[in-house]
């Protein structure tokens, strides 16, 4: 074995914990669990192997993982140094050929937003190699700033309260889980700087190489909630708070109501 595959990266105590108790709160892994994650070779989706792999060997309770790269079927697409580091540390990794990106060809009018569609593909097409392969849960790297985000996109442009589930069972069987959604995007991504990692980025997404709107109203809502923190630095963990205090009966759905009150 080489000295890089000996080494350990580095996380933080910090985010350790934040990882082992989301898992505990929400029953995320338990013993027996065959899980695949989705690896993008983005910061997010780096910093969950490795804390799968923490948990794998410091948890009272076994189970699997392997890492699943999507790939799209676009021109000049390398994931070499994705199956290079996953090799360095040990974990079982697989690139997953697609035709998505010649189906969104067809499938996309010019000038729309792809970043929904291929979204909703690689998820399918990690669904699919789960099924294949007999994982019982999919991990994704959703972090809690992704769910702050969701949430009050869904509230301004689609008139909804939603947010992230830490865990839910799909329609195709299995449960999908998010073991980082209660870290901050900014832990992940010391994570990436302590380590020396450089992370996939867009250049890696298929809306780069196509005529496309790009996300503006997302963009929007990250630098909103960056000022909202320069002016409040708690504003987070108030949101965090308020996702577990719910009086859903105090908003205008009569279906929550406490009719016996009427």
């Amino acid at each position: 074995m080489t000295r890089i595959q000996e080494a350990q990266l580095t996380i933080s105590k910090k985010l350790l914990r934040v990882v082992g108790k989301t898992n505990a709160t929400f029953k995320l892994i338990a013993e027996g669990d065959k899980v695949l994650v989705g690896l993008s070779g983005g910061k997010d989706s780096l910093a969950l192997i490795h804390a799968m792999k923490h948990m794998q060997k410091h948890a009272p309770f076994k189970f699997e993982f392997e890492a699943c790269t999507i790939k799209y079927g676009m021109p000049g697409e390398v994931y070499e140094s994705v199956a290079t580091h996953c090799k360095q540390y040990n974990i079982k990794h697989t690139v997953f050929d697609t035709n998505i990106y010649e189906i969104s060809n067809d499938a996309i009018r010019e000038n729309s937003s792809f970043c929904s569609y291929f979204s909703r593909m690689r998820r399918g097409a990690l669904y699919t190699f789960a099924e294949e392969n007999g994982f019982n849960k999919v991990a994704l790297g959703h972090h809690f700033d992704d769910m702050v985000e969701s949430f009050f996109m869904n509230m301004f442009y689609n008139g909804s309260m939603r947010a992230m589930a830490p865990i839910y069972k799909t329609n195709r069987g299995f449960h999908l889980i998010r073991p980082l959604i209660e870290a901050r995007e900014k832990q992940l991504r010391a994570f990436a700087d302590d380590n020396d990692l450089q992370p996939i980025g867009d250049e890696a997404c298929p809306a780069m190489l196509k005529e496309v709107k790009m996300p503006h109203a997302r963009a929007g809502m990250k630098v909103w909630l960056k000022d909202l923190e320069k002016d409040n630095s708690q504003v987070f963990k108030m949101i965090k708070a308020s996702f577990k205090h719910i009086h859903d009966d105090t908003f205008l759905d009569p279906k929550r109501w406490d009719r016996d009150d009427l």
